[in-house]
């Protein structure tokens, strides 16, 4: 090593150790915002070294407290500072905070994290997310899973940085079942004009959905950048584009906001015109039809001029009279003397009066479900479509069979993958459906009281189970014209009838009460209450599992938001009660 190399080195090493002794850290805070409608969900802290060092950058401190085996230390100073601008805020953001992975496995480092060391900062360990970049190398990956667990278990929450920016990242996030993935910004670079790009993070983002795990796009410097996320569906973004690192919170920009809601407005209002609520009339074609009075020789060759043609329907005054198809056609013709028979005849003394036709503005689902329930010998038979009575067109059996597919497709990829019923996009769409509505009705929010002190003493897989039954109990009680959707965990909704309200919420819950008690072993029904740690560690004894319901009455001058913020005013006052309750605003 040359003299000027070793000078640069100590130059480095004091600088290092005028920051750590000194305590030169700022920390500066980049706001992480939802996709959906551009509110705040929580903030990542960003360490900066003083402003005319060569150790600003936090690349370069880090690197530089590894290579001086000052890591621990950097890593402790970052994190007080960070509490401290963080929590001097009186705001209940969540706080992304960048870990080594083999600083968390310290033994100091889990000190810094006890409660004691928490309380001091009125920190709640729900608030917490570590940030591990996936990346770095883990030196013991069976050890770190463990760390991980348990800090999992102190309820706070993971995330994996910089994912796709090395090649180890799925395993990583398989091992260790992130609450977050953090997308590398060079996978989101440009990607409004890389498609290569759109279908990676299409991927990851289905991924994230089917796992419950929140995506966070990172380095979004351009309006078209967002914009191609939000269509993506991904949950969650931050980056220039959104707001810089500051060292104070300001509130995110108006026409940022207003970017994020409008788009969205626009995709759900795409979706609904374009699959959900699809119209027949939107796959109708109006094809050649045929007068009752042409004879049946003349249909006949008109059939053998085109070979693609499955058939005509007769129309008299534009109304639709009756179809003659080509089967049925070839059926009557066939034989010695089918064709002299009827050559002559009109077409009216053998085509088919009762065919299916249906209004024009009936939607796609309810004409496939009714086409699918005709006599087999008729169920390909082509469909005709009619406006206030008068001929539309027609739909084959194959267009109407690959649109419902398409519906199909549409309607599983928002649906909750656990319950089968339909997750938060769907939700939020017939909230907004049902505040339009003129029928009075009840937005239902349902939430399982104790679940989760009976999921950390049974187990995931049983409390899965209990998350199946109980979105069944809501199928088989709640009537199939209702909406039902599952917002995630032990969370569901329902809109009903507000006349049938009460007795709907009575329903469920005699039903939830006499099913749940199959869940628990027969030691602890016995005792009549299980015991498990609380949210503090602490030993308590909980009662069996319940069903609080909140119902909120659908007002035509609340906005959704409005709405969820009445349900958990009242779910609150709910969950108050011993076992399972409703409670009706």
């Amino acid at each position: 090593m040359d003299i000027n190399q070793n000078k640069e080195e100590e130059r480095l090493r004091g600088e290092l150790l005028e920051i750590l002794y000194q305590k030169k850290i700022t920390t500066v805070f980049q706001p992480i915002v939802s996709l959906l409608d551009g509110t705040v969900h929580g903030y990542e802290a960003l360490s900066r070294g003083p402003t005319d060092s060569l150790l600003h950058t936090p690349d370069v401190l880090f690197k530089c407290a590894q290579k001086f085996n000052k890591l621990w230390e950097l890593e402790f100073l970052c994190r007080s500072k960070a509490f401290e601008a963080a929590f001097k805020i009186e705001s209940e953001f969540k706080l992304f905070l960048n870990v080594n992975p083999n600083i968390m496995q310290d033994v100091q480092f889990r000190k810094g994290f006890t409660k004691e060391y928490l309380e001091k900062f009125a920190i709640d360990p729900k608030r917490i997310i570590f940030e591990i970049t996936e990346s770095e190398a883990i030196n013991h990956l069976a050890d770190f899973i463990k760390t991980i667990d348990n800090y999992k278990e102190q309820d706070y929450r993971i995330a994996i940085d910089d994912a796709g920016a090395g090649y180890s990242g799925l395993n990583l996030i398989s091992d260790i079942h992130p609450n977050y993935i953090k997308l590398d910004m060079k996978l989101i670079r440009d990607i409004d004009k890389d498609t290569t790009k759109q279908s990676l993070v299409r991927c990851l983002n289905e991924f994230s959905e089917y796992t419950e795990t929140a995506l966070i796009a990172e380095g979004i410097e351009t309006k078209e950048e967002l914009l191609t996320l939000i269509e993506i569906g991904v949950q969650y973004g931050q980056g220039y584009f959104i707001q810089r690192p500051n060292g104070i919170l300001n509130s995110i920009s108006k026409d940022v906001v207003e970017i994020v809601r409008e788009e969205n407005a626009n995709k759900r209002k795409l979706l609904d015109n374009r699959v959900l609520n699809d119209r027949i009339e939107s796959i109708c074609k109006l094809e050649q039809t045929i007068s009752p009075d042409i004879l049946v020789s003349q249909v006949h060759e008109m059939f053998k001029e085109n070979e693609t043609l499955s058939g005509f329907c007769v129309v008299e005054d534009q109304l639709p009279i009756g179809v003659i198809t080509r089967n049925a056609l070839y059926k009557r013709i066939s034989g010695q003397y089918g064709y002299i028979l009827y050559a002559n005849k009109p077409v009216s003394t053998i085509m088919d009066t009762d065919f299916m036709h249906v209004d024009c503005l009936e939607t796609i689902d309810i004409v496939g479900k009714n086409a699918m329930q005709r006599d087999f010998n008729k169920i390909y038979d082509f469909i005709v479509v009619t406006r206030k009575g008068q001929f539309q067109g027609t739909v084959t059996v194959k267009d109407l069979m690959e649109k419902l597919i398409e519906i199909e497709f549409v309607y599983a990829k928002h649906l909750n993958p656990l319950s089968e019923l339909p997750g938060n996009l769907m939700i939020e769409q017939q909230l907004e459906k049902a505040l339009k509505e003129k029928d009075k009705r009840t937005i239902l929010y349902f939430d399982l009281d104790n679940f989760k002190a009976y999921n950390d003493l049974y187990g995931f897989e049983n409390g899965d189970r209990v998350l199946k039954e109980f979105a069944e109990i809501l199928k088989t009680r709640i009537p199939p014209e209702h909406f039902i959707g599952h917002i995630g965990g032990d969370d569901f909704i329902a809109i009903v009838p507000k006349k049938k309200t009460e007795q709907l919420c009575i329903s469920v819950i005699h039903t939830f009460n006499e099913a749940v008690v199959k869940y628990y072993n027969k030691e602890d029904i016995e005792k009549g209450y299980i015991t498990s740690k609380d949210r503090k560690d602490v030993e308590e004894n909980f009662p069996f599992l319940s069903v609080s319901i909140a119902g909120v009455a659908c007002d035509h001058s609340k906005t959704v938001f409005e709405l969820a913020e009445t349900a958990a005013k009242i779910k609150k006052k709910c969950k108050k009660k011993q076992g399972s309750n409703y409670l009706l605003s």
